[in-house]
């Protein structure tokens, strides 16, 4: 029984060490390489933010390799992009209270699948996976749409998400040769 509580006494202090120590250094480190960026967007009584982080591609394969097709991402490096809205909106048809969401994508070659989660884990991805498989919950799934791919002539070396405005107010996602237009009413 004396081992017993020992052995549950070391566990409990491993569990404690990287939730407290462990994971907020891990977090610091990685946001060296994937720096955090915000992208605001205040007009037409619209207040919107988006928080992410921004990996680069370093002559990587990005889309179908490192980001594998048809496998929800968590869209940036580090926590989920968080996705805020200060008023209701509509993404696309769909309608998106205001709050504070998680961002999640299922790309594709030719389209994407748009997630609004109004769950914003921690992290986002499973440690013991090695980052292959998210912690997002379907359940939580508050606007789910599918949006075409745009093929860009120049390489986008970070990843970016910004509000562009210059037709109708969209949120875009742009990384190596490849941009989607999120429509945001």
């Amino acid at each position: 029984m004396k081992k017993l509580k020992w052995i549950l006494i070391v566990f409990i202090g491993i569990a404690l060490l990287m939730k407290f120590i462990a994971m907020p250094y891990m977090q610091k480190q990685t946001k060296k390489h994937s720096p955090e960026q915000t992208a605001n967007y205040h007009k037409n009584n619209k207040d919107l933010k988006v928080i992410y982080s921004s990996p680069s591609k370093k002559g990587r394969v990005l889309f179908g390799e490192l980001i594998p097709y048809n496998h929800v991402w968590r869209t940036g490096a580090n926590e989920p992009t968080s996705f805020i809205t200060e008023t209701d909106i509509k993404i696309v048809d769909k309608n998106l209270p205001a709050g504070i969401y998680s961002l999640w994508t299922i790309p594709n070659k030719e389209k994407w699948n748009v997630i609004f989660n109004s769950e914003v884990p921690e992290w986002g991805v499973t440690i013991l996976s090695g980052g292959k498989e998210t912690t997002r919950n379907p359940e939580n799934d508050v606007v789910n749409i599918t949006v075409p791919t745009e093929k860009l002539s120049k390489v986008t070396e970070k990843f970016t998400i910004d509000f562009d405005d210059s037709n109708e107010l969209a949120l875009f996602l742009a990384w190596d040769t490849t941009r989607v237009n999120i429509p945001i009413n």
